[in-house]
């Protein structure tokens, strides 16, 4: 398979990197990146769009991909709904649409987050809940993944700052979590290959929740 995965320096997108390197059926891994990932390997290539709305110069990079991760996001934290929607709508979206014109059976996961809503109260999931339903009415092999808690493995970290102050208070714990509510609780790397599932294999619905992919 050739894997395209947006967002490999954030906390998922490095899982998905993580697993889709170490997969023996994958020969190649494509990175679009805002950042440098920092991994050498002879599977992985990188490429910097100038406007990750716009993905046209990039397409013959994108041709011949079976699966794409599509890991880039952001914290809605102190923005307002249109700066919000710019990176966590209309790009997945406009990489969905390039994608669907180069290959419409490709299997496009989406992460988007547990109590994602396109109906719900909260700002970030409707945003994030519109994205998920027209993703999957374009894409047949299009999936939401919806992780809780992802504990961060093999030296992973998040570009966000209070998520790893997060994540380094409730780490002892999480072992203890996983025993009383695992359906809520993940890790990265769980994450990655709940992923490389849905393109080998696929799941049976469309919106994954995170006991699904566990």
């Amino acid at each position: 398979m050739k894997v395209v995965v947006f967002g490999a320096t954030g906390m998922v997108g490095q899982g998905a990197l993580r697993e889709s390197l170490l997969a023996p059926d994958v020969d190649e891994v494509l990175a679009v990146i805002r950042t440098p990932t920092g991994v050498s390997h002879p599977k992985l290539r990188e490429v910097k769009p100038a406007d990750f709305t716009d993905l046209s110069p990039i397409k013959d990079d994108l041709r011949g991909a079976d699966a794409c991760f599509y890991c880039l996001g952001i914290s809605s934290v102190g923005l307002d709904e249109a700066a919000y929607a710019r990176i966590s709508y209309d790009y997945p979206m406009a990489a969905a649409r390039t994608f669907a014109e180069l290959n419409p059976q490709i299997t496009f996961v989406y992460v988007s987050g547990a109590g994602t809503n396109a109906q719900g109260r909260q700002m970030w999931a409707r945003v994030k809940g519109r994205a998920e339903n027209d993703i999957i009415a374009l894409l047949p092999n299009g999936y939401a993944f919806r992780p809780g808690m992802i504990q961060p493995m093999h030296g992973v970290r998040s570009k966000t700052g209070w998520y790893n102050a997060l994540y380094t208070a409730v780490g002892p714990i999480v072992p203890l979590l996983e025993r009383i509510a695992p359906k809520y609780v993940t890790s990265t790397d769980k994450v990655g290959q709940a992923m490389l599932r849905a393109a080998r294999v696929g799941f049976p619905n469309h919106i994954v929740e995170n006991a699904d992919f566990r």
